[in-house]
């Protein structure tokens, strides 16, 4: 539990939550065309035949069987999506963002992922491993050799 004595990523207006985020040494163009690119997609989102929807309203689904829809698409900014695997009673909702700064080193992109409408206490904990996970393929394709 928090300080307040409310457990943490317990919400009032979504439910329970996630997110994780980590920063690269890239451009945020090039962050975003990682991202957006079937490889990248598969990383978070799995992979997608025929790739990611671009367009708010259009829904995809994945190889292994989850399903969604686009809700917005920002090019360079964001994509916020509905994600329901199979047996889930419910979708979620998942967002990925970028933002981006130029440091003394060169170009850093931070990516972040939210999640929201989780089940409870162990779905968030299984969903923070998840984007612990995909940030750890990200820095795989992200980072230059």
């Amino acid at each position: 539990m928090g300080a307040s004595g409310r457990q943490v990523g317990l919400t009032k207006d979504v439910g329970w939550e996630v997110g994780a985020s980590r920063s690269f040494p890239v451009a945020a163009e090039e962050a975003w065309a990682v991202l957006t690119s079937a490889e990248g997609a598969a990383a978070w989102l799995g992979e997608v035949p025929g790739g990611l929807p671009e367009r708010a309203g259009e829904p995809y689904r994945t190889a292994d069987g989850a399903t969604g829809e686009v809700r917005s698409f920002r090019p360079g900014d964001r994509v916020r999506v509905t994600y329901q695997p199979p047996g889930r009673p419910g979708p979620t909702t998942v967002q990925v963002a970028i933002t981006s700064r130029t440091t003394a080193a060169g170009p850093s992109t931070k990516v972040g992922f939210h999640q929201e409408h989780l089940a409870d206490a162990d779905e968030r904990a299984a969903r923070k491993a998840h984007w612990a996970a995909v940030l750890d393929a990200l820095g795989r394709l992200l980072t230059p050799s």
